[in-house]
């Protein structure tokens, strides 16, 4: 039986450390996708025309209602059948990216959907046109009121991008599985892993938790 063995923990943090640099690089950029497209499809439901909004409401339902690693793998693996062939990075940064901006969206469209209407009413009054208004008034303050709960979405998604290890990107997950085929040494490199994840997960919380300070004293 083999015992614990941590002492050789160190003589990979190279490679570990290359996994935990990707790992965070594909979550920061998933994450601004996300709450760009997020916003993107709670105003085309709210306010765009029948022709666009069902569409959109199909694909939204259509992710919410199917697991990530199906959507990675239609992704990386389907589009290819039909022409389209997306390198790995960018399928794990575009199933990340639209699997959380559908729930973003959901977040968005409540916020935008509390705000009081004589904010846009006050708007248009002053001459801003629709668009305007809805860029320059509600798209702000729908922004700031769903702070902690596009927060909550954003640690989600730093967590499941490990699923992305699954089509072969060399995050963290994908880096700790590299070395222990080298080393058959699974329990240690896993816990290391699931440190780094736990760091990670403190630091994104504190980030939030600044944000959401910054936030409530500029109301």
């Amino acid at each position: 039986m083999q015992g614990l063995d941590f002492s050789i923990v160190p003589e990979y943090l190279p490679l570990i450390g290359k996994g935990l640099w990707w790992t965070v690089v594909i979550s920061v950029i998933s994450a601004l996708f996300s709450i760009v497209a997020g916003m993107g499809f709670a105003l085309i439901v709210l306010y765009a025309s029948p022709v666009v909004r069902y569409p959109v409401r199909l694909f939204m339902w259509l992710f919410m209602g199917t697991p990530l690693l199906l959507q990675l793998f239609l992704i990386y693996f389907g589009l290819v059948q039909i022409g389209i062939d997306i390198p790995a990075l960018w399928s794990g940064i575009i199933g990340l990216s639209l699997h959380f901006a559908v729930y973003n969206a959901d977040i968005f469209r409540a916020g935008i959907a509390s705000l009081d209407k004589g904010q846009t009413e006050a708007a248009r009054s002053l001459g801003f046109g629709a668009w305007q208004t809805r860029l320059y008034i509600v798209v702000p303050q729908a922004l700031r009121n769903t702070v902690p709960a596009v927060g909550n979405m954003m640690i989600a998604l730093l967590k499941e991008s490990s699923i992305v290890s699954m089509i072969g990107i060399a995050e963290l997950v994908h880096s700790a599985q590299l070395v222990i085929s080298e080393t058959y040494r699974p329990f240690e490199f896993y816990l290391t892993a699931a440190a780094l994840y736990y760091v990670l997960n403190l630091i994104l919380e504190a980030v939030l938790r600044g944000i959401e300070r910054k936030v409530e004293l500029s109301r």
